[in-house]
């Protein structure tokens, strides 16, 4: 009897083990973030302090966002939209191209960790459905840069923006001019680099996915202009959370459940993490004397490290220059795979689909990555010079 029961534990044992592995793969920056948070708590004590640091505009906004996206998601509207877009293209550069520039877009609509999520497994389906699976690694990679740099030209469209464009109050039209260029020059690049791809015949053989409710379609698409609206200030945050929670909470609650809360948490994280450390008086002037000498340079470099929506956080507290650092923290995704949370999704999809061949995407990804963040952060200076 103990034998046995011991076998039965042992399934269990390796099942729960197997959960948390992926909860500790999954949640690496909250719980980075959480940790941050906890180590600056020890040199500033909670006080009432800690309730000034949280932005709930920009919790609000984000909120929204990943609410009306999680319905649209349920609805499996993003996936028919990217499977009728591909379905239009006969050969492997067109198909290439329209997966990546189908993530490049999304990205403005759903941020860049959403779009991956969405679009990451419509194009390894796509590629293995054509048998042309030696393009996985490049197609990923490709959808990864253009997720990235695709939110950039909206306040929405990655979540950076929306916390940059809510604490520095930046005037719609200026948040547009300080990225048009460097926007402009990345949908070229990502262009460039896709018509290498040859144009072999191919041909997509699976069943068309079936056509969303269209009455969900229009409810949803209002929602998100409302969205939309909030992040514009065109009328208080508060009203629009409560509209679209209601709203929500009626047509699809499974959306509401669906929001990715990790990533409201890791805000909030970085929230305490990064008031704090504009608390502490040796760090406040190292960083403020640091960042001082090049915002730009220095914001790019930080993301390398530390990731861009933290990078955003806590160098805004330190800086009033929001072009420099806005263009930092949106290109500053590229370069190394903890540049951005979505470089880690596309790492963690790659390796789950194409196992045994991680070393070489990596060596593929720093060289497109870099390649790609020397020639933006050249664009970057450009811009500046320009404003």
């Amino acid at each position: 009897m103990a034998s046995e029961t011991q076998s039965a534990q042992t399934p269990a044992r390796g099942k729960t083990r197997t959960m948390v592995i992926h909860f500790l793969k999954s949640s690496v920056v909250l719980l980075v973030a959480i940790a941050a948070a906890a180590i600056t708590c020890f040199f500033v004590p909670l006080d009432r302090e800690y309730l000034g640091y949280f932005d709930l505009r920009t919790l609000s906004c984000l909120f929204c966002t990943l609410a009306v996206v999680a319905a649209f998601k349920n609805i499996k509207f993003f996936v028919w939209l990217a499977d009728i877009i591909v379905r239009r293209f006969k050969n492997l550069r067109n198909i290439v191209l329209a997966l990546v520039f189908v993530t490049y877009f999304g990205s403005m609509i759903m941020a860049n960790d959403m779009a991956l999520i969405t679009f990451l497994p419509l194009g390894y389906f796509v590629l293995d459905s054509c048998g042309n699976k030696k393009l996985t690694a490049f197609t990923f990679i490709m959808q990864n840069i253009a997720a990235n740099l695709g939110g950039m030209l909206t306040p929405f469209g990655n979540p950076q923006n929306l916390y940059l464009y809510s604490y520095y109050q930046i005037p719609a039209a200026e948040f547009f001019r300080i990225m048009a260029i460097p926007f402009c020059v990345a949908f070229v690049l990502i262009l460039g680099v896709c018509l290498f791809v040859k144009p072999e015949r191919a041909e997509v053989l699976s069943r068309p996915k079936a056509t969303p409710p269209v009455w969900r379609i229009v409810a949803y698409s209002a929602l998100f202009v409302l969205s939309v609206l909030i992040v514009f200030r065109v009328f208080p945050y508060y009203w629009g959370l409560l509209a679209v929670a209601a709203a929500l909470l009626i047509l699809d609650f499974r959306a509401i459940l669906r929001v990715d809360y990790a990533l409201l948490l890791t805000f909030c994280a970085f929230f305490v993490f990064s008031g704090n450390m504009a608390r502490i008086p040796a760090v406040q002037e190292f960083l403020g004397w640091l960042i001082a000498l090049d915002p730009l340079a220095f914001g790019t470099l930080s993301c390398q490290v530390i990731s861009n929506v933290p990078s955003a956080v806590l160098l805004s507290k330190f800086t009033a220059d929001y072009a420099k650092l806005l263009i930092a923290v949106n290109i500053g995704g590229l370069g190394t795979p903890i540049a951005s949370l979505a470089s880690l999704i596309t790492l963690n999809t790659f390796r789950r689909v194409q196992p045994g061949e991680t070393k070489k995407y990596v060596a593929k990804f720093l060289l497109l990555n870099f390649s790609f963040l020397a020639i933006l952060l050249g664009s970057g200076y450009l811009t500046t010079a320009i404003l």
